[in-house]
């Protein structure tokens, strides 16, 4: 069941909302359930937390709140939802590129001038998530989450060469098949959390096992299928040949 947040300030706005929200679940039969439905940013905050599963969040942009707007408010959710579909139902379309500006990655923005037309951006936007998700699960894919500063990204595990620590104090290269992102973290934090697929083959270095090509036993380094290379320590060789083979 995928969890749905609503939040606007406005009471009459948020019972069409939800009441359009409601009524194509059940004529699409989506598995999704409206869980918080509130003018508070404070309400929504409290019932995701609560919740901890990746949701869906209808939130308008002025809301009358002494500490959120509703891209505050979607910078909230980032912190503990970095995957949730955020979508921005407001009566002020030209703030769409704040979206942008706030690097909220948001699905959609909606504007409610016009009933019809706001309905049907809602209905499109659910559309648009169950088939995401559908392609997920199809994929089965494993996500890394990276946050720094306000930007939040993840990055699917399988395009994960390795990892290093950087030349400052809790900085973590990640070398990756697309790009390269360098962010704070800590290489045992990621030994632990990613053990199934990578291996600590140095002090610095976390490899993903599935990403070697080949292995220099007497250079002790590491290819990977880019050409790209890292070390390799001695008291690691047998585990990493193992774990390669596997």
């Amino acid at each position: 069941m995928i969890p749905i947040y609503l939040c606007d300030d406005d009471a009459a706005v948020r019972r069409e909302i939800r009441a359009e929200l409601e009524k194509e679940i059940l004529i699409s039969g989506y598995d999704m359930k409206i869980i918080c439905d509130s003018g508070d940013p404070e309400d929504l905050l409290n019932a995701a937390g609560k919740n901890g599963k990746r949701g869906i969040y209808f939130l308008d942009v002025d809301l009358k709140n002494e500490r959120y707007t509703g891209f505050t408010l979607g910078q909230a959710i980032r912190k503990i939802d970095p995957r949730g579909f955020l979508i921005y139902v407001t009566a002020y379309g030209e703030l769409a590129f704040d979206t942008f500006r706030y690097k909220l990655e948001a699905l959609d923005y909606i504007v409610k001038e016009d009933r019809e037309s706001m309905f049907r951006g809602i209905r499109k936007c659910l559309g648009v998530i169950r088939d995401r998700l559908k392609e997920e699960r199809g994929e089965d894919r494993q996500y890394f989450t990276v946050k720094f500063m306000d930007t939040v990204r993840h990055i699917p595990v399988d395009e994960i060469l390795y990892f290093e620590t950087g030349g400052k104090s809790h900085r973590i290269i990640l070398h990756g098949l697309k790009e390269n992102m360098d962010f704070t973290g800590s290489i045992q934090e990621l030994q632990k959390n990613l053990s199934g697929k990578f291996v600590r083959v140095h002090r610095s270095y976390l490899a993903n096992v599935r990403m070697v090509k080949l292995l220099e036993i007497k250079e002790k380094k590491i290819v990977f299928i880019n050409g790209e290379i890292c070390p390799f320590s001695q008291k690691v060789k047998y585990e990493l040949m193992q774990r390669i083979n596997e």
